[in-house]
């Protein structure tokens, strides 16, 4: 009698002999394994040759995708393929077992694999060419045509055209994180809540600006009919980025004309303006040619200093020096001057840092009474200001996890167990058996990443895949109980011992490792990020029903002390083993991941978007920029700039590389 594996394999050859279609047999299995959950360009696999093809991929696609897996198949002896032991975990497998061996899926899976050992040489090199042209991209990447102001954008753009200060937007319907971002086109809708906020703030704007008359200078002559004209003209430049079409400047004189007091027909004009789509919406790429150089300027306004352009960069577009490399070169560098650059620079961080979450957060007062909105804010401050000095003094910018030093105020002295320093926020090394270092050993990540009354390294581990590698850890299944079992007096336990569930469970298994491995080596750090040597756990209890801390009948208090496993490693990144904040830090600095993922953020920010295929050559010579400047976070802001300005310079420097 046939054994039970070689009648499987019998009936998937005779599968392959009906169809042979890799779309209809083994991508299914695949997809079912969840493999394309980590083997993406954002996955904890990316770095590895298996790259599935866009969920929305067409049939031709999938197909040539099941091909180019011959570069996994060892085509001498098929059974020691990476195909088929990795998913199998006949050899170690950072996502486990995700094809049970000597399995149906298997045998189909077996049979893919002798059948493109067997691809002909011209079948072969096809194959070969589908993975060249999968991690050159497709054409280039579109982005949004027009972009929504955000609420930042907003306020600083009526303040620019105004002088307006009050941060209007702070009324407006809360924005929400895409991408873990707040600008991302994806979630630019227009609500009728804030249709009508736009309409409220348009009216009190027009209003306030000309109060007690002409105080902001907008008016640009002496009030007249002719004056009108050249007020709807100029003003209507700046609000709309762009010269006013006849039939606008006509439509608005006009508005203008109606109120026989010149300030009313400007507040008027103002008013009407402020709620066209034309200023709510700023172009990003202009289809029309007269407004090419137009669309530039808000794109290096909007990217670079969050508001519209100013003087110069109008002239600049005028003249047409947005067309030219140097031009736009010389603006970029003259635009990073500016205290607008920072303030940008200092959104995107807070954005990327997830400032927000710290912001609402709460503690528990018993075990940390001097965790105060003071404390949080002194953690924000003290990671904006590191993060600053990095960026504008030109620092190594990977220095971000590795500096031994942070910028330390009163609240954060105690915590970080230092003398206070004589001014607030002043640079102050860190104590060299405090193991911190980087943002990795500041109050911020390690307090945003904790439970109100516990560290968590679940969340640490989350915050590092998603913000610092750039991979997307899957969402757990439906009706998984994510609760730990409670700590009890009778049975205490770490959080580790806690957390053994995650790596018994097969359905929490793969992806907790990839978390949960990484937080562990900083639990050594509490939920507000003090340092521990070892956990204190503190059982109360009362002896009466009617017992209290009057003093006469005080609680009854038992404090068990555990000792504290920090040895810890990052799946995916070769000899990552580490046990502290310091060490983690040392493993992403010299990370290609991390190096490549600092430009992805940046990237996702500016533009507005996640990266597409289509942009990995562009993410790859930025990020070769970046690393051959030194690291210097300036000249990554004026690469990106100019390879999205002129994509051409992409198609040189990829002509050149394969010339050598």
């Amino acid at each position: 009698m046939l054994s039970r594996t070689i009648l499987m394999v019998l009936a998937a050859g005779a599968l392959w002999g009906q169809s042979g279609d890799f779309r209809t047999t083994l991508f299914p299995i695949l997809e079912k394994a969840n493999c394309r959950a980590c083997h993406n360009a954002d996955g904890v696999a990316s770095a590895t040759r298996l790259h599935f093809p866009d969920a929305d991929a067409d049939a031709d696609r999938i197909a040539a995708f099941g091909n180019s897996l011959v570069v996994l198949v060892d085509r001498g002896n098929p059974d020691a393929s990476l195909l088929l032991r990795k998913p199998t975990a006949r050899m170690p497998h950072t996502g486990g077992e995700r094809i049970k061996q000597n399995s149906p899926e298997e045998a189909v899976l077996k049979a893919w694999i002798a059948k493109v050992a067997q691809l002909s040489g011209a079948e072969l090199a096809t194959a070969l060419r589908y993975r060249e042209l999968e991690s050159e991209g497709g054409g280039p990447s579109q982005d949004a045509h027009l972009r929504r102001l955000t609420h930042s954008q907003y306020d600083h753009t009526v303040r620019d055209l105004l002088g307006d200060q009050t941060a209007p937007a702070m009324q407006f319907p809360p924005e929400d994180f895409v991408n873990g971002f707040l600008n991302q086109s994806r979630g630019q809708s227009l609500s009728p809540l804030l249709v009508e906020a736009y309409s409220d703030a348009a009216e009190k704007l027009a209003q306030s600006a000309f109060r007690g008359g002409d105080t902001h200078g907008l008016l640009p002559c002496k009030p007249s009919a002719e004056c009108g004209k050249r007020f709807v003209r100029e003003f209507g430049r700046k609000a709309f980025r762009r010269p006013l079409e006849p039939a606008e400047q006509q439509r608005y004189e006009s508005l203008f004309a109606k109120q026989p007091d010149s300030l009313k027909g400007a507040q008027l004009v103002v008013e009407a303006m402020l709620q066209s789509p034309h200023f709510l919406f700023w172009t990003n790429t202009a289809s029309d040619p007269k407004l090419k150089a137009w669309a530039t300027a808000s794109r290096l306004s909007y990217s670079l200093w969050d508001t519209m352009p100013d003087a110069e960069l109008f002239a600049a577009a005028e003249r047409g020096e947005l067309a030219t490399r140097a031009g736009v070169e010389k603006q970029v560098r003259r635009m990073l001057s500016d205290p607008r650059a920072h303030e940008s620079l200092d959104d995107f961080v807070s954005q990327w840092l997830r400032f927000d979450r710290l912001t609402t957060a709460s503690k528990d007062r018993r075990k940390f009474p001097y965790f105060t909105r003071e404390t949080a804010n002194a953690m924000i401050t003290e990671a904006r200001t590191f993060v600053s000095d990095l960026v504008w003094n030109d620092g190594n910018f990977m220095d971000l996890f590795t500096a031994n030093y942070g910028y330390v105020s009163p609240e954060l002295a105690r915590i970080y167990g230092v003398p206070a320093p004589a001014r607030d926020f002043e640079r102050v090394a860190f104590p060299a058996n405090s193991e911190r270092a980087g943002i990795l050993g500041q109050g911020l990540f390690l307090a945003l990443t904790a439970k109100p009354d516990e560290s968590s390294p679940t969340a640490r581990g989350l915050f590092v895949r998603e913000q610092f590698l750039c991979q997307h850890v899957p969402d757990p299944p439906p009706g998984v109980n994510t609760n730990l079992p409670p700590v009890t007096e009778a049975k205490p336990q770490t959080n580790r011992d806690r957390m053994s569930e995650h790596t018994t469970n097969a359905s929490c298994a793969t992806c907790h490792k990839l978390m949960d491995a990484v937080g562990f080596g900083l639990e050594k750090f509490d939920a507000v990020g003090a340092r521990r040597e070892q956990m204190v756990l503190e059982f109360r209890k009362k002896k009466d029903e009617d017992d209290d801390e009057d003093g006469k009948h005080p609680i009854q208090k038992r404090i068990i002390t555990l000792p504290l496993n920090t040895n810890a490693y990052v799946a995916g990144i070769p000899n990552s083993e580490f046990s502290s904040p310091q060490q983690l830090g040392a493993v992403l600095a010299n990370s290609s991941a991390c190096q490549e993922c600092v430009v992805k953020q940046y990237f996702r920010f500016q533009t507005g978007r996640s990266e597409t295929a289509a942009d990995w050559p562009l993410i790859r010579f930025v990020t070769d920029d970046f690393r051959n400047s030194g690291f210097r976070f300036k000249e990554l802001i004026l690469s990106l700039v100019l390879f999205r300005e002129f994509p051409q310079e992409r198609v040189d420097v990829a002509n050149n590389h394969q010339s050598r």
